[in-house]
């Protein structure tokens, strides 16, 4: 916000001194492309970087020439004191000279304006009312620099006219219903210099220290060195500090005055456009809701500690003058304002007009060591670190605030609800506060998480942290994957997994409408962290693609190699691009896949129910994913469960798998995951997809779970008589944190029996007359946010066959052929063509897959009544 000027300065009325015009100042001063006009708008009595001045007008003189050669310029002032004597002026541009040597040369990529430095600009003299004077030089880039500059050519005494700005990231913007304020970097980046650089004009802002400040200043004498300059501005200040040099972070818990309220973000408008909260002196960098922690809950055995945010109190975060005056602003346009200066005495200051707490500054470096415990080996993982006031004290090299929007952050960072966390390789470093530091550390479904409560004092220097892996089915033969993320990097993504305990994790590439995300991550042969290729083996990355469509629906393909299956998307936005034809089908997709040596998924179920349906009866899908972006907010779908149970039920044997589909930092790496029993084979990534079309899995977002039916795991067939049979059925869950609260045995979909579990690990046994071919799973509820009817974790099936009978439900079949049906409707009406021979090929497929169903429907006698909802058989459209 433009806040009031600083009541430390005095402006001097140099207008009677003014003795040019800007528009006429000559070459070194005139304007170029991209010069927005913003020093002609200097103007009469204007504030900047809280402090007072006055410009000249627009008429007559309106700046001050210092040319070489001519007589100083005497200024006289009234009966001043100051401890500083500040100037906004700039020299000429100079223009770039060739080095030496190099005879003629091409455009360089980073110009050098504005690098010479020393020159003698001018001498500046201070006129005490005794009589005496002091000179002081004004050096080029240091004093004083050109308006035009290149990156980096800052001057090393003075500072831009213009003060930094704070942004809003674009996300934020969106949120708060307005036209982002920058770009897409700087609104990620939060922050801008004042600098102009590349493009746009300067002006420069020197406090000349007085070296005898407790002498009255009578006046100014200005004399040119070797070359042109101009001052536009002065002002005095008394302040004993450098009024330029400010204080590193500061942070205050500030209770909000009556009409001041927080926004849709939960904080106080930051941005540069803003109008709640400002400093003269200095900058507000962010002002959000404090954050309530239960000391209790932390200590506690809950599995997700989320705080309250508060109403009316904020952390304002801010780089400051000691001298600033912090202003709040209500709606009815009241100012509050603060004194940094009145914190001195007691630390808060609750009697002044804002109520406000000084909170300790984050100033204490700490090396931070997470290490398994027993071996002591230092291990990946999640971490979060907040103070006593809730303040969120990121590792170094991490986000103060993570932004949560897709395709804004994915440096290895999460934000789950309120809390946000990094990840580190096991150790890192973090400016901490001195006091109680809150730790929260995680590392995936078989590590206990770890949360505590660390005192940090003046000679803490290091903090270790054990992790005590507890449950043991790596060694069991089971491996951890996500089948679904996007948009990390192979590396943050090979990061992340080691730190939530995922062993595979499968990045996918993918077009969204123009914009191809992980494409050059791809080249069909490289598994990351493979022992092939340098890794360790235990965690690894593999670059897929997500073959997507709008209608047809998404398919993902895993770990195939060679050349690249495109189109990555077709058929028209949002996936492909407005006019992208339809070149294929998820069907032709899986068929290259498989030809690749690749797996192929159907991606977060139940969703889009269309061309999966052919799919499926075509034989060319391999598993079938669930998807939980977090389980914080939603688990396990019943919808994409049901879908599941569908094709089972007409006898189609696909294993359970699940993925994130992370496309932002919201979104948890492995929160919902997939084990995989590889048995006594190698861990590869090869063995890895071969497991998976086995069967034996079972997907979690925290439990732990077991089935074992007459000695056989999930993906086989137990054969009985036509008498059927009694099956007994071991099982066990182990967790580590998420509570399983009920066991259900599910045949063909219905659950047939529960068991109430009542600690974090359980096993038992149960047995169930069989009369007719069926599969059988086991289902588990608990919850991470103690939601009663969550799903946290599923078996795939086990398959059981009674004499020659199919398992085969003639209901689910009829709405299943409903669903290729309406695909081919799409292609006989809608979908965009690519050329008639080829559409009809795709059109096929979709035919055969209709009739291979309906064929199975009367090859087993089922009884239905089945009136297409689009014809099959002929083109037409719908």
């Amino acid at each position: 916000m433009k806040t009031p000027s600083s009541p430390h300065f005095t402006p001097v009325d140099l207008k009677p001194y003014f003795n040019a015009r800007r528009a006429n100042a000559g070459e070194g001063f005139a304007s170029r492309p991209g010069d927005t006009g913003w020093i002609d708008s200097l103007r009469g009595p204007k504030i900047h970087r809280g402090m007072p001045f006055l410009f000249g007008s627009d008429t007559g003189p309106d700046v001050l020439e210092l040319r070489p050669g001519a007589p100083p310029v005497a200024i006289a002032l009234p009966p001043t004191m100051a401890s500083y004597v500040l100037f906004v002026q700039v020299a000429a541009d100079r223009p770039s000279a060739s080095p030496m040597g190099f005879g003629e040369i091409g455009p360089a990529t980073l110009p050098v304006e504005g690098n010479p430095l020393g020159d003698l600009v001018a001498t500046y003299t201070l006129c005490y009312a005794d009589g005496s004077e002091t000179d002081v030089p004004v050096l080029r880039r240091f004093a004083i620099q050109q308006n035009h500059i290149s990156w980096s050519a800052s001057a090393f005494a003075a500072l831009p006219l213009r003060a930094p700005i704070v942004h809003a990231s674009t996300g934020e913007d969106f949120v708060l219903g307005r036209v982002p304020g920058a770009s897409f970097f700087l609104g990620e980046a939060r922050t801008e210099s004042g600098r102009m650089d590349r493009q746009g004009e300067n002006l420069w802002l020197y406090a000349l220290p007085n070296p005898y400040p407790d002498k009255e200043l009578s006046a100014l004498s200005l004399r040119a060195g070797q070359e042109l300059s101009l001052v536009f501005a002065a002002t005095t200040t008394i302040l004993t500090q450098h009024p330029l040099r400010l204080q590193g972070r500061r942070k205050l818990k500030v209770r909000l005055p009556p009409g001041v309220h927080l926004n849709k973000l939960g904080e106080l408008d930051v941005d540069d456009r803003g109008e709640q909260i400002g400093m003269d002196l200095g900058t507000v960098i962010s002002a959000r809701a404090v954050l309530e922690y239960s000391r209790a809950d932390w200590l506690g055995a809950k599995v997700d500690v989320q705080p309250v945010r508060s109403g009316n109190e904020v952390i304002v975060e801010y780089s400051a003058h000691p001298d600033a005056r912090l202003y709040l602003r209500s709606d009815d346009g009241r100012l509050h304002v603060f004194e940094l200066r009145s914190l001195e005495a007691a630390g808060d200051a609750g009697g002044a007009p804002l109520n406000v707490t000084t909170i300790e500054p984050a100033t204490r470096p700490v090396r931070i060591r997470i290490v398994e415990k027993g071996s002591g080996m230092r291990v990946a993982a999640r971490l979060h670190l907040h103070g006593a006031h809730g303040e969120y004290l990121p590792p170094k090299g991490h986000h103060r605030k993570v932004n949560t929007g897709k395709f804004e952050d994915f440096a290895g960072e999460f934000a789950n609800g309120l809390n946000q966390y990094a990840y580190v390789d096991g150790s890192c470093e973090a400016d901490l506060p001195l006091g109680p530091v809150f730790v929260e550390i995680c590392r995936g479904f078989e590590v206990i998480p770890l949360r505590t409560i660390v005192e940090i004092t003046a000679s803490t220097d290091n903090l270790t942290f054990e992790l005590d892996r507890v449950l043991r089915w790596r060694e069991q033969g089971w491996v951890s994957s996500d089948t679904h993320v996007h948009f990390l990097s192979p590396q943050t993504a090979l990061l992340e997994g080691k730190a939530e305990g995922v062993n595979v994790v499968n990045l996918l590439a993918a077009q969204w409408g123009e914009l191809f995300t992980n494409v050059a991550d791809f080249d069909g042969r490289t598994t990351i962290g493979a022992k092939d290729f340098g890794g360790d083996g235990e965690f690894l990355v593999r670059v897929g693609t997500e073959n997507r469509m709008q209608v047809l629906g998404h398919i993902s393909l895993l770990g195939y190699e060679g050349e690249m299956i495109n189109p990555l998307s077709c058929g028209g936005s949002n996936e492909a691009a407005i006019g992208d034809v339809l070149e294929a089908t998820m069907a032709d997709w899986a068929e290259r896949c498989r030809h690749q040596g690749g797996l192929v998924v159907m991606p977060h179920a139940p969703n889009p129910q269309a061309e999966r349906a052919a799919d499926i009866v075509l034989g060319l899908v391999d598993a079938i994913e669930m998807m939980s972006f977090n389980p914080r907010t939603a688990q396990i779908s019943a919808f994409g469960l049901a879908d599941w149970y569908r094709y089972l039920n007409i006898g189609y044997h696909l294993p359970l798998v699940a993925g994130s589909d992370k496309m932002d930092a919201a979104a948890l790496l492995g929160g919902s995951r997939t084990y995989v029993r590889l048995g006594e084979r190698d861990f590869t990534y090869r063995n890895w997809m071969e497991a998976v079309r086995r069967g034996d899995t079972f997907i979690t977002v925290g439990p732990l779970v077991e089935m074992i039916v007459e000695g056989q795991r999930p993906g086989s067939t137990i054969p009985l008589s036509r008498s059927g049979g009694t099956l007994g059925i071991d099982w066990r869950i182990e967790s580590v944190s998420v509570a399983p609260t009920r066991l259900e045995l599910i045949r063909n979909g219905t659950v047939v029996e529960e068991v109430r579990c009542a600690s974090l690990s359980c096993k038992g046994q149960l047995s169930l007359h069989i009369t007719e071919s069926c599969w059988i799973a086991l289902r588990v509820r608990g919850s991470v946010a103690g939601r009663e009817a969550d799903i946290a974790a599923h078996t795939s099936a086990v398959y059981v066959t009674v004499g020659e009978m199919p398992i085969f439900a003639t209901a689910d079949a009829v709405a299943v052929l409903a669903q290729i049906e309406g695909s081919i409707a799409y292609m006989d009406t809608l979908a965009p063509k690519s050329n008639e021979a080829r559409h009809a090929r795709l059109r096929a497929t979709l035919e055969l897959a209709h009739h291979r169903l309906h064929h199975k429907l009367h090859e087993l006698g089922a009884s239905h009544h089945h009136a297409p909802v689009h014809s099959v058989h002929a083109e037409r459209e719908h």
